[in-house]
C-alpha cells in the first residue's frame, strides 16, 4: 500500500493506535494481529489487554499479515466493527422493549454479505439485535456494511464467548428459542424430540430469540437441541433451499406479522416433546390466548 494512502475505515494500523483503542474502546475492536517476528514490550501489553477484553489475538506469518493490512504499521493491526459491541447480557434483556421483541442468534454464519442482508432486515423490522460467535465467527466488516445500507451502524450486535449459554441465558429471561432448520424433521437424531414447525402457518411466540446456522452446515446440533421450536419454511416448488439471508427474512417477517397482529392468536401449545396429542404443526387442540395491548 502507498505510503500516502490512508488504511481502509475498518483497519488500525500501529502499535500505540492499537493500544490505546483496546485500552479506550475494547468494544470496537474485532481482532487483533501481529506481524511474526515483532515481540515487543509493546506487543506483550497489546496482548493481555487482548486477554483483559476476551479479544481475539493472533499472531501471522509476513503473507498472512499483509492480507490483513500490507502498510507500514510496525507489524500491528487491528480489525474494527466501527459500530462497537454491545454487551450480550444487555442486549437480551432489552429484547422485550424493541419495537420487534426478536433477537437473532448468527451461528457458524460465514458470508459478510449474508449477514448485513439479515441485519437490514431485523433492523428495518424493529428487532432487538444480533447476537454473533466470539471466536469464529462472520467478519462484520465493510463487505457487511456496503449490504446492510447503514443497519450495521444502528443496530445493537453483542459477540457471545459460548452460544449454548446466551440461549440458555434468553430462556432464563422469557424468550422462546427459535431454530431455523431446511429440514421438516429434527437433524439432532440422539436429542429430545424438538416439534418443527411449518414457519409460514404457525403461531409464533414473543419475546423470542431466532438461531440461524451456517450456509452449509445449519444449525449446530448442540444448539439445536437448546432450541424450544425449530422453524422450516416448506418449498411450493422442487427446489434446492433458500440462502441464510432470505430464509432469515421470511421468518423475521412472520415475526413480525405476529407482533403487529391483532385479536385472537393460536400460540404453540406446552406440550411434552414428542407427545402425540399435538398435531402435525406443533399445536394442541383449541389451544389459544389474547395477546396483550403490547402485542406481546
Amino acid at each position: 500500500m502507498p505510503k500516502n494512502q490512508t488504511a481502509p475505515a475498518d483497519i488500525l494500523p500501529g502499535r500505540k493506535a492499537v493500544a490505546e483503542m483496546l485500552r479506550t474502546s475494547p468494544e470496537r475492536v474485532d481482532a487483533v494481529f501481529v506481524r511474526k517476528g515483532r515481540r515487543t514490550p509493546e506487543t506483550e501489553e497489546i496482548a493481555a489487554l487482548c486477554r483483559a477484553a476476551g479479544l481475539r489475538f493472533s499472531f501471522l506469518d509476513t503473507r498472512a499479515f499483509a492480507r490483513v493490512y500490507a502498510g507500514p504499521c510496525g507489524g500491528v493491526a487491528a480489525r474494527l466493527f466501527t459500530a462497537g459491541f454491545t454487551d450480550i447480557e444487555s442486549l437480551l434483556f432489552s429484547v422485550r422493549e424493541a419495537p420487534l421483541p426478536l433477537a437473532l442468534m448468527s451461528a457458524h454464519l460465514q458470508d459478510p454479505g449474508n449477514a448485513g442482508a439479515i441485519a437490514r432486515t431485523l433492523y428495518a423490522l424493529g428487532g432487538a439485535g444480533m447476537i454473533i460467535p466470539k471466536h469464529n465467527g462472520v467478519y462484520l466488516g465493510a463487505a457487511a456494511a456496503r449490504i446492510a445500507s447503514g443497519a450495521l451502524d444502528k443496530l445493537p450486535v453483542a459477540k457471545a464467548a459460548n452460544l449454548g449459554r446466551a440461549l440458555d441465558k434468553a430462556e432464563e429471561l422469557g424468550l422462546t428459542v427459535y431454530g431455523a432448520t431446511s429440514s421438516p424433521t429434527p437433524r439432532a437424531a440422539d436429542a429430545p424430540f424438538t416439534p418443527v414447525l411449518d414457519a409460514l402457518r404457525c403461531a409464533l411466540r414473543l419475546p423470542a430469540l431466532l438461531v440461524l446456522g451456517g450456509e452449509a452446515s445449519g444449525v449446530p446440533a448442540g444448539l439445536e437441541k437448546r432450541c424450544r421450536f425449530l422453524l422450516h419454511i416448506p418449498m411450493a416448488r422442487a427446489f434446492n433451499s433458500l440462502n441464510a439471508a432470505q430464509a432469515a427474512a421470511v421468518i423475521i417477517s412472520r415475526f413480525a406479522a405476529a407482533a403487529g397482529g391483532a385479536g385472537e392468536v393460536r400460540q404453540p401449545a406446552e406440550i411434552k416433546k414428542g407427545s402425540a396429542e399435538a398435531d402435525a404443526d406443533g399445536f394442541a387442540p383449541d389451544v389459544s390466548i389474547h395477546p396483550t395491548p403490547s402485542g406481546r
